[in-house]
Formats: C-alpha cells, structure tokens, sequence
C-alpha cells in the first residue's frame, strides 16, 4: 500500500493555487523584480518563507492530531492507516486486514453501515456522539478519499473526534430539563382540581395534556364550582407564558375565581374583578378565561369571556352552535367593562370549554382549528369523559404536542322515566299580601307531600318555606315567586322578589320581633344563600342533602 499516494488526496491537503513565487510583489522591489539587499535581510528576519502544504509530511501531521484517525480503502474496507491517538485509544491495528476484524470498536457505534454508504455514494458522512467500546463518546466522520480514477479503490477516512466532555454535559443539561420540566409539569396538576365536583343537574369531565416541549408548560386551568341552589359555575383559562411562573398565576387566578364564585355574582363581574387581580399578581402576565354558569331553572348557560374561544354546544340532534358573543379583552388589560351572554343547553345538550392548544396550530388559521373541532363534536357521543378523550384524539394531540390543552365537557342529559322522577320542579306566583304565606305552606305542603318524602323532611321544607316567604313579604318588593326543586340529592327552596338587598344572618335581640326568620333556615337547612337576578331583584334559597336509600 503506497500511503504517499493516499495520504496526498486526503481532505484538508487541497493544493495552492500558487507557489511561495507566486505571492504578491511588495512594493519596493525593483523594475527587474529584485529586491534591495537591506529589504531582502530584512524578509529573511522577519518573514520566513511559508512551506507549501503538499511538502507537509502527512503521516506525521496525522499521527500529532488528538483525533483518533484510520483509512482504509477497497469495497473490503481493509485497514490501511491507523495514528497514534487510535493506538492510543484500542492498542495497535493489524494493518491489511478487514475493518470489521481490525476495528472491531467500530461495531458498536454502528460504523460499518455507515462506511458501505461512503463506498458507494462518494459521499461523506457522520454519526454524531456516539459510545465507544471505551466508554469515550466520538463524532465519528467518514470521508471516501478516491486513488486516482479507479473507483473501485475509493477508500475511507474515518475521524473520530472526542466529545465526551460536551455529551456529558449534554446530558447533565437535558437531565436539569427534564427535571425543571417535571416540577413544572407538577405544580401545575397539583394546582388543578385533584377531582371535579359533580353537580346534581350535570355530568362532567375534564383533561388536562402538558405541552411537550422542554420545560415549556403552560397556565392552563379549568374548574366546576357548584354555587348551591342547583346551579353550577364552569370556569376554563390559560395565562399566557409558559413553565413554573405561568403555572404560578394560574394557581392564584384559578383559587381567586373560586372565592369570587362563592360571592354568587354574576359571569361578568367575576371576570371583572379577576381582571383588576390579575394585574395586581403581574403586570406582565395576562390570561384568557370563560366563566359560566349553569342554573337548571333557566335551560341556559350564561356566561362571559375574557378573550378565550367560544363555548361549543352541541344539541342532541348534533347540530352545533358557537357562544361568540360577547367576548373582551384578556385578563390584566385592564379599562374593559365585561358583559354576559347566554346560550341555551338543553337536556340532551354537551357543551365544550377547551383552550387554544386543542385548535390552534402553526400551519392553520385558528377559525380552521375551531371548525375542526365543531366536527368532531358533531359526531362525539357517550358519557363526558368519552367525548373528552375523542376530541382530544381527533385533535392530534400527542405526548410531544407543542402546547398545553385544557378540555371542560358538560353534559345537561335527557332523563327518562324512574331517572326523571327523581328530578322534578314546582313554582308558585306569590300574588296579594300577607295571605300569600299560608297559600305558600299549602302549596309547599302538597308538592312535598307528592314528591313522597318523608315526614320529618316534609315538615322541615314547610317550615323553611314560610320562613322565606316571610321573608320576602316583609323586606321585598313583587313580583315574588316560590320554587321548590328535588333532584336525586336534595331538595332546594327558592323564594325570588323584586328588591336586590340581600339578606343577612344576625343575632335577633330578645325584644326584636323580626330578623329570626334567616338563621331559623341557617339552622335547619342543609344549606342556604342569596344572590342578586337579572332585572335587580334577589333570590334566596335553602337546601336539604336527601339521605340515600
């Protein structure tokens, strides 16, 4: 094997164009081309003649290089060249034979593939920071190096550069990530609902999908919050940023939401006031956010929305409307007066709250994702939980997805038969005066007695029925209405008037001959609230858990 000839077609030795006679004239040579003596000394000192690369020996450059280096050459792959850093590294080489059984540390990086591919396409290749036998991680190149125009003596130049240091570190950075990811990825479940509660009218579910990207999670959140009375709030957002700080606001924002729920308002001044908190958290940090709230009375789902997607809605026959309006700006903006909206759900209906990972995507309109979406509802059917997976499938949405997603389904369901016994409703005007109290324990009476519930229950709904309407008759203003509703869980009383001062509890002195009527209801009902009605009225309610058979 003549390694001269070889070595000089090795990459990295292309020839000079020119010759150490052919640089640049310097100024002040002579007409002749000569140069002064004094001039010439002076070159001589100063700049010594630089040595053509083709007169550099080659073998010894490559034994210096800290790479470890080998040819070979042939469609054998047999072993020509090894330098001393390869020697260094696995000992000495039988030079003539086979590389599979002269270097056989090559094998385990997978080299020998790698080589057949070189042979064949002319072409250089890499494998980057791959194990070696000795446990060192190598870049290993692979570079065909031709004698003269015979391809079938095309040989290989295998390079192997050390990067043990920076796959370490690779690995000790991809390790922190996945470590800061981990944390993240748990402090956001952790500040989600660990389980949803289940409102009497509704069947939910929800999910939740980490971004699948470094440690870029999300603010996502969602929640239902049932208010008492037989309604329920469903809340859905998504602070815009990514990791622990995101995850952070979230937490906040989604526990203030529950406060403010428990305050009874209605959907447009919860937002209101999580838009002044919001800012308060961090002015840089803003969020999108639906708040809605379902009452069976009503068959609707009333709702605001600071700048996230529409609800969708789904009715039994499949068809499925959008909730656009209204909708302002995200949470933290600030000088926006929110309003409320309403769409109907019916029984038989499945409303969808989600965030914009489930629609968005880098290649398509948003109004395209949205749409998408809308078709797969149309078609999803089952329980909650169902439909909730089946969107998320038909979304595309996988372990390495590039963003959060937050899915909140509700279902109103169509009861029937022995199910629907068990959930009934029952109103009464209150007309005249103060003969409207007796007119409402009979009626409470009868509709109880109907329901069959049982006695101790009957007289307690009686009794905290004509508190109620005392109530109302008393501190009220008409219209006034009495509504009594059963679900499989309870019994809820609920008197509605025409004035919007709320009621409170307090300790009646000896001497007063009212402010009792409150705290005998607090006393014997399971529950009790008040809240303010559209049209500036109120409406106040008790309720009693039923016991299960």
């Amino acid at each position: 094997m003549n390694f001269t000839r070889w070595s000089a077609r090795l990459p990295g030795t292309q020839r000079r164009a020119a010759s150490r006679t052919d640089t640049a004239v310097p100024p002040d040579r002579r007409g002749d081309g000569s140069v002064p003596a004094a001039r010439a000394e002076q070159l001589t000192d100063e700049a010594p003649p630089v040595p053509d690369v083709d007169d550099l020996p080659v073998r010894d450059v490559l034994d210096r290089v800290p790479a470890l280096v080998a040819l070979v050459h042939g469609p054998e792959h047999r072993l020509a060249y090894v330098n001393d850093a390869y020697v260094a590294a696995f000992g000495t080489r039988d030079l003539g034979a086979r590389a599979r059984e002269a270097l056989p540390e090559l094998d385990e990086p997978g080299l020998f593939p790698l080589l057949d591919q070189v042979q064949r396409s002319g072409r250089p290749r890499t494998l980057k920071s791959r194990k070696a036998p000795d446990g060192r991680s190598y870049t290993f190149t692979c570079t065909p190096v031709p004698e003269g125009h015979n391809r079938e003596g095309r040989g290989v130049l295998v390079f192997a550069t050390d990067v043990t240091d920076h796959a370490e570190a690779a690995g000790r950075l991809r390790a922190s990530e996945r470590s800061q990811r981990e944390t993240a990825v748990t402090l956001q479940r952790s500040l989600l609902p660990q389980e949803l509660e289940e409102p009497d009218d509704l069947r939910v579910a929800a999910t939740y999908h980490p971004g699948g990207t470094e440690a870029a999670v999300g603010g996502d959140w969602y929640d239902v919050i049932t208010l008492g009375g037989g309604r329920t709030a469903l809340v859905i957002g998504d602070v815009m940023g990514r990791g622990v700080r995101a995850a952070a606001v979230m937490g906040q924002l989604r526990t203030a939401v529950r406060a403010y729920a428990r305050l009874d308002l209605p959907p447009h001044e919860v937002l209101q006031l999580l838009d002044g908190l919001a800012a308060e958290i961090d002015a840089n940090q803003i969020a999108t956010c639906v708040y809605a709230i379902h009452d069976p009375n009503e068959g609707r789902l009333v709702y605001a929305s600071a700048g996230h997607l529409p609800i969708l809605v789904r009715d039994e026959d499949g068809t499925v409307q959008r909730a656009d309006e209204p909708t302002g700006p995200p949470l933290g903006t600030g000088g926006w007066i929110h309003a409320s909206g309403s769409i109907a759900l019916p029984p038989g209906s499945t409303a969808v709250l989600y965030t914009d990972g489930l629609v968005e995507r880098r290649d398509e309109d948003l109004d395209e994702g949205i749409a998408a979406l809308e078709h797969a509802l149309s078609g999803a059917t089952g329980t909650p939980q169902v439909v909730c997976d089946r969107l998320v499938r038909s979304a595309g949405v996988t372990p390495d997805h590039d963003d959060d997603v937050a899915v909140l389904v509700l279902q109103h369901p169509a009861r029937k038969g022995a199910e629907a016994e068990l959930f009934r409703n029952a109103a009464l005007e209150l007309l005249g005066g103060v003969e409207a109290a007796p007119r409402a324990r009979a009626f409470a009476s009868g509709v109880l007695t109907s329901w069959r519930f049982p006695a101790d229950l009957h007289d307690l709904g009686v009794l905290a029925t004509s508190e109620l309407v005392a109530n109302s008759l008393q501190h009220g203003t008409p219209p006034m209405r009495l509504r009594l509703r059963r679900t499989d869980r309870r019994l809820i009383i609920e008197v509605t008037d025409g004035d919007d001062h709320l009621p409170r509890r307090r300790r009646a002195e000896p001497g007063d001959e009212s402010g009792r009527g409150i705290a005998i209801v607090a006393t014997i009902a399971s529950n009790w609230g008040s809240r303010r009605t559209p049209g500036g009225g109120k409406a106040v309610w008790c309720e009693f858990v039923l016991q299960k058979p």
